[in-house]
């Protein structure tokens, strides 16, 4: 019989489960779509939709290089448990690499990119069912660079941060360094240019209140400000940190001995700003047990 497309996206809405399986589905009730439902159900393919509520702020980041392009993606899981999954690390790695070697660049469209017959998402919504967790492409940034520039990446905890550097020059390693350094050092911007007014203004706005309560002098509050105003900067943008590996530099310094500059800084850490399980360790074991 002829399926209709409408039904067969009402039926994928209705259940998580993948074009191909709701078109099946609906083949095989004769388009009745409570029995599709149900065909769904007994199939283990709808379960995913149960979970379509549930919190899923663990999972990976992960970087995928490829010339003058660059990607850098989260797809986060409910626990750290089936983020080292040899599914879920295979599926990320699917992502990834068909996203790069596309020319989609946002996550609408990533999600609607093809492989192999299904979309992302479809991909994403069968390895939720086959694995029993929320599985989600929360996000993701393509950056292409120059020829003069060098890409510089790092992984750390193998995956829970990724940084990637762009770097003005050509020193490789240098850009590694500085990775290194986003990653560790939780930097929010390159330089204090980039830092947004509000938040420049609302932290001298603490600080002279801070200074105040301590009994500063009006006359001086001014050059106090200025001082701490550099130790937020020094916090907060890349450049003006201290340099991990040599403390005796900030960033800046290390990249001006090395003739090099940064373009562009992206830097995922899984799960940021999202709200946290509560479970403890012993719940989740048992939730992976039933």
């Amino acid at each position: 019989m002829d399926i209709k497309a409408s039904d067969v996206k009402a039926l994928r809405d209705m259940t998580g489960a993948g074009m191909l399986d709701c078109k099946k589905a609906l083949a095989e009730s004769n388009g009745d779509m409570d029995r599709a439902v149900d065909y769904l159900r007994e199939k283990g393919i709808s379960k995913a939709a149960k979970k379509a509520d549930r919190i899923a702020a663990e999972g990976l980041a992960n970087i995928y290089i490829s010339n003058n392009k660059a990607l850098v993606l989260e797809v986060n899981s409910e626990t750290d448990f089936v983020a080292k999954n040899a599914d879920f690390i295979n599926m990320v790695d699917t992502i990834g690499n068909a996203i790069l070697n596309s020319e989609v660049s946002t996550l609408e469209d990533a999600l609607n990119l093809n492989v192999d017959g299904n979309s992302i998402n479809d991909l994403i919504i069968n390895t939720t069912a086959t694995i029993g967790e929320k599985l989600s492409l929360r996000r993701i940034e393509v950056v292409n660079k120059n020829d003069d520039e060098v890409f510089g990446s790092y992984l750390h905890m193998g995956g829970k941060i990724a940084s990637l550097i762009v770097l003005k020059g050509d020193n490789e390693s240098v850009a590694k360094d500085v990775a290194m350094q986003s990653a560790a050092m939780k930097p929010e911007y390159v330089c204090r240019e980039d830092v947004p007014s509000e938040k420049t203004e609302h932290e001298r706005a603490v600080l002279v209140e801070q200074a105040k309560t301590e009994g500063k002098k009006e006359e001086f509050i001014d050059k106090i400000i200025v001082g701490r105003l550099d130790k937020f900067y020094a916090e907060i943008c890349l450049i003006e940190q201290t340099f991990v590996k040599d403390s005796d530099l900030t960033v800046k310094e290390y990249l001006d001995k090395n003739s090099s500059s940064v373009v562009k800084m992206i830097r995922y850490e899984v799960g940021e700003g999202m709200e946290k399980r509560s479970e403890n360790f012993a719940d989740e074991v048992m939730s992976q047990i039933k």
